[in-house]
């Protein structure tokens, strides 16, 4: 599970909220001295050398003010789904409190032509229709019934997997609380979702930085070592 993903224009890398404050004066270190602007809905670093760094903010005037504001535990629902599975949940600090996992078979693709490959197809799709018809109904059982208690929902697997269960009328709630993100994950499972439950803690930080490039920048800003 990569916890650095390509966004237009630069990368996003995933920081503990502990660790926001060491991350920044490690950027500082690596690309000069910089400006931090606070504003309402997000913290904006600029370099000497032209590099920024953006993350949002959940309330705060000043850096110290938004770290202590973002380490506070929130209670998260999580939705991780890839085509035959997915795993549902709630966590508070990181934790998960309830949770559904669950597998159907999806066969694969294959290449052979014919009407062999057309009947597959058609039993792929409906395999494919069970395993997110039963995704969406243990989100609405999960979740749902939780949505006041939320202070947001965190995303992960595979985006045309949730896109269905966005067209899913009662998960509309859910969906509204979601984050932008949409966390990398393998074949979810318990133990996928008590990892997703930890990174749902993270800072997501945008970097954009036209002169670094290599895996020793992402290296660098992901703030490794700390």
């Amino acid at each position: 599970m990569s916890r650095v993903r390509p966004v237009p224009g630069g990368r996003a890398v995933e920081v503990e909220p502990e660790r926001v404050e060491g991350w920044i004066a490690r950027f500082a270190e690596r690309h000069g001295p910089v400006d931090v602007s606070v504003a309402e809905a997000e913290v904006v670093i600029t370099a000497e050398d032209g590099a920024t760094a953006t993350f949002p903010t959940r309330g705060g005037t000043s850096v110290h003010e938004v770290v202590e504001k973002l380490t506070e535990p929130r209670r998260i629902g999580l939705v991780l789904v890839r085509l035959g599975g997915h795993s549902v949940g709630v966590a508070f600090g990181g934790q998960v409190e309830v949770s559904a996992t669950d597998r159907k078979q999806v066969h694969g693709r294959i290449r052979a032509g014919g009407w062999s490959q057309q009947r597959f197809a058609r039993r792929r799709e409906g395999q494919a229709r069970v395993a997110l018809q039963a995704a969406a109904d243990d989100v609405a059982r999960v979740l749902v019934p939780r949505l006041a208690e939320l202070d947001g929902v965190v995303l992960g697997g595979d985006w045309q997997a949730l896109d269905v269960l966005r067209n899913d009328r009662r998960l509309s709630g859910v969906f509204s609380k979601a984050e932008d993100r949409v966390l990398d994950v393998p074949e979810p499972r318990r133990t996928v979702l008590d990892e997703a439950a930890r990174r749902a803690r993270c800072v997501e930080i945008v970097i954009q930085d036209t002169r670094a490039t290599g895996p020793g920048a992402d290296r660098m800003d992901t703030g490794e070592g700390a």
